[in-house]
């Protein structure tokens, strides 16, 4: 292993450490969510059609600032997208409204940017964002103790899986890229998520046969889901776990004395 990659790990270990935020999974397990960043029309027209065939849902996160462009992920969504998703059951969250690193911006305009791009999906779609991702993966320990406790959950791109304790201020997801050759890395990860009844989180960008560095084609995330489903494990959106979750996050959030979370009309 080379030095950057030790001193990878160890930054992810610390990261990981501090201002936890953490919640009991308990027998909620085993739970596999599937989530998309940005978002790609695509992850709309192709990845949600995918979701509902097993009865499952995503979840999005949503940089509202993107809106109507294009980039190397493809087209982007359009506002219509966030209303079909909305209507047919999938989780709007937020990944800010600019898309900019926490590394660079100070701790006030990062929040500004969160909060800009929260108001701005829920305006679109009239219903609260309240899970957020960390642009490009990127969060520092000041960011992960002021963000983290105003929002429902902080998903990042740290590997893993959630549980028995879920730290809420950085959600561990794994990415799931490129073509079906991925599939048997997928597949092993679902299998030992399955043995530790613990909530594996996939994120992923575009999906479509010609995908992005940071995407995955049709192939790998229908076999993905459909072997999630097989092994038993339950299929949810971000917002129905942590809905589950619910009383042991309110008693969490009691013993800290931390901030209530971004409440909404659904139970989280």
């Amino acid at each position: 292993m080379s030095l950057r990659s030790q001193l990878g790990d160890i930054r992810r270990s610390i990261l990981c450490a501090f201002y936890r935020r953490v919640v009991p999974l308990g027998d909620h397990g085993p739970i596999v969510s599937f989530t998309f960043d940005d978002f790609p029309r695509t992850a709309c027209s192709v990845g949600a059609a995918i979701l509902e065939k097993f009865g499952a849902r995503g979840t999005y996160y949503v940089t509202a600032g993107l809106m109507n462009s294009c980039n190397e992920l493809g087209e982007l969504f359009h506002q219509d997208d966030l209303c079909t998703l909305a209507e047919r059951g999938h989780d709007l969250g937020t990944h800010t409204f600019h898309h900019r690193s926490c590394r660079s911006l100070s701790l006030s305009a990062f929040r500004e940017d969160v909060e800009k791009g929260k108001k701005a999906v829920e305006e679109y779609v009239g219903c609260d964002s309240i899970n957020f991702a960390y642009p490009y993966g990127d969060v520092t320990l000041r960011i992960k103790k002021n963000v983290g406790p105003g929002l429902a959950s902080c998903r990042g791109i740290v590997p893993g899986y959630n549980g028995p304790g879920i730290d809420l201020n950085l959600l561990r997801a794994n990415r799931l890229y490129g073509g079906v050759d991925q599939a048997t890395r997928a597949e092993a990860l679902i299998r030992e998520n399955v043995k530790r009844k613990s909530w594996l989180i996939f994120y992923t960008h575009d999906v479509r046969l010609r995908p992005s560095p940071y995407g995955c084609t049709p192939a790998l995330l229908e076999s993905a889901v459909s072997c999630a489903a097989r092994s038993g494990s339950r299929l949810l959106a971000v917002r129905e776990v942590l809905s589950e979750l619910v009383p042991a996050i309110r008693a969490s959030t009691v013993r800290a004395g931390t901030p209530e979370p971004v409440t909404t009309s659904n139970p989280l």
